[in-house]
């Protein structure tokens, strides 16, 4: 009997270390994705941002953007150029997003998959909030010089149910996302190149190119210009305010 109860503590002290050094990976992986989402933008900012819609046939078709985001929670956008698009906007609370089109009237539901450009990035990718407000890390592993974080999303209303995200350990920023459905199949592969100085201790990829199996020939790729801290009163981000985004631009 005394060596069965013995037997017993040894199993509990065995189960308790292999809890401790499975839990730690998770652990140093959460607080990653942290410094990966300070890296890539400051809490509160501004950007202006090219997205290029490149056809099979090469046809190309470009935008120009002006962000504002604010904590893990809210940002808007709103259209620069082309001309046909000058005063349409955006704006994501949570998982909740709307654009507004002028002379339309009110600002119309939209979702997370639709895109208001038309091409591969979804209105997820154009309006992409905090990795931590959205995904939780379930493993992390090192692949070659990179590590490599798998991702679950922490909700059914985000764009993709998983990811796996190599990043960059000098810089901590992603190189490449794949991202997937609950059922496994890959939907795009988001690509980062180009790591620049945007100043403010701001040092992230300028270029986000993506690919997409279900979108053969096509491509589209995001060229950050600026990247920039601002704060930003909270009235910014309301359905009211909507028509007045383009204002706010220094």
């Amino acid at each position: 009997m005394k060596r069965i109860k013995t037997l017993i503590i040894i199993a509990l002290i065995m189960s308790s270390f292999s809890l401790l050094f499975s839990e730690e990976p998770i652990d140093a992986g959460n607080k990653l994705l942290r410094d990966i989402d300070r890296n890539l933008s400051p809490e509160s900012f501004e950007s202006l941002r090219k997205i290029i819609n490149i056809e099979p046939n090469g046809t190309e078709k470009e935008f120009v953007l002006y962000a504002l985001k604010k904590g893990n929670d809210k940002m808007v956008t709103t259209f620069l150029a082309p001309k046909s698009e000058v005063g349409r906007s955006t704006l994501r609370l949570d998982e909740n997003m709307w654009l507004y089109i002028p002379n339309v009237g009110k600002p119309m539901r939209i979702t997370s998959l639709q895109s208001v450009i038309g091409g591969i990035f979804n209105n997820s990718d154009i309006m992409q909030l905090d990795y931590t407000a959205e995904y939780d890390v379930m493993e992390m592993t090192d692949d070659n010089n990179e590590k490599l974080l798998t991702l679950k999303a922490k909700t059914f209303d985000v764009a993709y149910d998983q990811l796996k995200m190599w990043v960059d350990t000098k810089h901590k920023t992603p190189t490449k996302i794949e991202c997937y459905t609950a059922s496994g199949m890959l939907i795009k592969t988001l690509h980062f190149k180009e790591i620049k100085d945007f100043g403010n201790g701001i040092v992230r990829p300028s270029v986000l190119e993506t690919d997409s199996p279900l979108h053969k020939g096509y491509k589209a790729v995001m060229v950050y210009a600026n990247i920039s801290p601002r704060k930003i009163d909270d009235e910014v981000f309301t359905l009211n305010y909507m028509d007045k985004i383009k204002g706010l631009r220094k």
